[in-house]
């Protein structure tokens, strides 16, 4: 495998590490809840478990006996492992998400970036959008705004056809959408509000846009544009649970 894989992989694991026979634990993440999203080669430099996590998928459980020229040396860690002691990993990968395209992007001048092809462009905004979507599932709202706000900052391009746009004006749209969301998660309705409606400027019939909209208004008490939005929202999708939820609450 190539050395600067290890680099670039961001992943969250749960893990115990034990010493001798599976019975001296001497590290473990398993009373984690949200595990935090670690870089191989940075947060995890056992050569060993690099290596076994390298060869793993997601969701994948897999148990790893290292000898110590793949873990520890003949040194050891003092005082919690010995020299020249083998160990036992027991791994879980959760999850996977490659950044070396977003890390070599973020590397160059905003002009060599500028020149870089759209589809390029693209992925490294669609790769931040999925950083930002695994912080927000792990309810880290303050972390998924700024990679959403990443995101959206390589969007800028200053000149494109109308097809590019295009393109870029529906990336931007799910961007708007995520915002809303997290700053409504933030209990920051008033910025909920404002990418709620920029989003609504790419897409008007747009009913989550409608949706998150009709939530900041009800959130800050403005009740009249609550109702013209969430009513909006409902006769586009009439059946949604939560747009009629969200109107009984009004």
């Amino acid at each position: 495998f190539p050395f600067s894989l290890l680099l670039t992989l961001g992943c969250t694991v749960k893990y115990s590490g034990y010493l001798g026979n599976w019975n001296k634990l001497f590290c473990s993440n398993g009373n984690s809840k949200y595990p935090r999203l670690m870089k191989l080669g940075k947060d995890i430099t056992l050569w060993g478990l690099e290596i076994g996590l390298l060869s793993m998928t997601k969701g994948e459980a897999a148990l790893f006996v290292l000898t110590p020229e793949y873990a520890y040396g003949q040194r050891g860690c003092p005082p919690s492992i010995p020299p020249n002691t083998m160990v036992l990993f027991k791994v879980e990968v959760l999850d996977f998400i490659d950044s070396e395209e977003c890390d070599a992007f973020f590397e160059l001048t905003y002009e060599q970036q500028d020149r870089l092809p759209l589809e390029k462009v693209l992925k490294v905004a669609a790769t931040e959008r999925e950083f930002g979507n695994y912080f927000f599932y792990k309810q880290h709202f303050k972390i998924a705004k700024d990679r959403y706000k990443r995101a959206l900052s390589i969007l800028g391009r200053s000149s494109c056809s109308k097809a590019e746009q295009s393109q870029i004006n529906a990336s931007k749209l799910l961007l708007f959408l995520n915002l809303s969301l997290t700053y409504l998660k933030l209990e920051r309705a008033d910025r909920a509000l404002k990418y709620g409606e920029l989003a609504l400027e790419m897409d008007q019939g747009n009913a989550k846009a409608l949706f998150r909209c009709g939530q900041a208004c009800l959130y800050m008490r403005e009740y009249s544009k609550s109702r013209d939005f969430l009513a909006r929202a409902q006769c586009i999708q009439p059946f949604n649970r939560d747009i009629n939820n969200e109107l009984k609450k009004l």
